[in-house]
């Protein structure tokens, strides 16, 4: 048995025709076979839809409905649970191709010009623009960075190839013009929207158009200063760590972050630095307690009284 026709359009029974009306464009439009060539649940929705209208569109046909006397499928309900006949026909349409069936004594045919690109005078056909099409493409971390091409191989077969911009962002989408469903009598074709999905790095983190890393050091080199090596998205570089540094400390590496693109200047990488004991023996033991003597006012986790 079919469902409730109001469910099936998606309105309320008090409805409107003009909500009726456009509840059913909206189903059309989307489910017409003509645009989803073999999806049969695309077709069945159609129908559905279709057997639908015909009843709430035709106000006789609504108001035997709502007062019970037919069913979702436009026959006869029995009197009080008694046998009945059957009516001699159906709520549902003549096929895809006519708007016989629709009641209302409505002319439908500017809905079907609009589905399939038809014209009411001639039935010429007329050119409509393909459907656009969404995929999804993962990439490195360091190729959002930099940019970079990539190739996209598609459901059907074919592949794309997509030249990812420098300093796109992880759930931003490409547009490509021309490249999704093909176009209808001759129109042109839809586009490929793609939806940048950006692996995590192991040691960078961006914010903005800056990228974040934590590098060690070693007490010596926090302690005395001197030159390291850190890496950066296009290379490792060198910098001088200031003497007398700590875990936290944060070094700016300008134009070493997200590269430069039209209307934005390149971003900075910041280098936190984070202290390691490294190997420990017993000469830097005896230097350390001769450190605490001297320094034993000294309290590290003061702060954590204040607050």
């Amino acid at each position: 048995m079919a469902r409730d026709p109001y469910e099936v359009l998606g309105v309320a029974r008090g409805a409107s025709e003009a909500e009726i009306r456009s509840a059913y464009r909206k189903l059309a439009k989307r489910h017409h076979p003509d645009m989803n060539p073999d999806n049969k649940q695309a077709e069945e929705r159609f129908k559905e839809a279709s057997a639908a209208h015909a009843i709430l569109s035709d106000p006789e046909k609504r108001a035997r409905f709502d007062r019970g006397e037919i069913d979702a499928d436009g026959q006869e309900r029995a009197p009080f649970g008694f046998g009945g006949g059957r009516s001699s026909g159906t709520a549902g349409g003549t096929g895809f191709g006519g708007t016989a069936g629709f009641g209302g004594g409505e002319d439908f045919s500017d809905i079907f010009s609009e589905l399939f690109g038809r014209s009411r005078a001639g039935g010429e056909s007329r050119r409509m623009r393909g459907q656009d099409q969404q995929y999804r493409l993962s990439i490195d971390f360091l190729d959002s960075i930099r940019g970079a091409t990539r190739r996209l191989t598609l459901p059907d077969g074919r592949s794309l190839e997509v030249k990812v911009p420098a300093g796109i962002e992880d759930g931003q989408t490409m547009r490509l013009r021309g490249q999704g469903g093909p176009g209808i009598q001759g129109g042109p074709a839809g586009d490929a929207l793609i939806e940048i999905s950006v692996t995590p790095h192991p040691l960078f983190r961006r914010e903005g158009d800056n990228i974040h890393v934590e590098v060690p050091v070693t007490l010596a080199e926090a302690v005395l200063g001197g030159k390291i090596t850190v890496p950066t998205p296009t290379g490792h570089v060198s910098v001088t760590v200031p003497k007398h540094s700590d875990t936290g400390t944060r070094l700016r590496l300008r134009g070493k972050g997200v590269a430069a693109r039209a209307g934005k200047h390149a971003g900075d990488e910041y280098v936190t630095l984070r202290l390691v004991t490294g190997p420990v023996d017993a000469a830097l033991e005896q230097a350390l307690r001769d450190w605490a003597e001297r320094h034993a006012d000294f309290d590290a986790r003061a702060a954590l009284a204040e607050s």
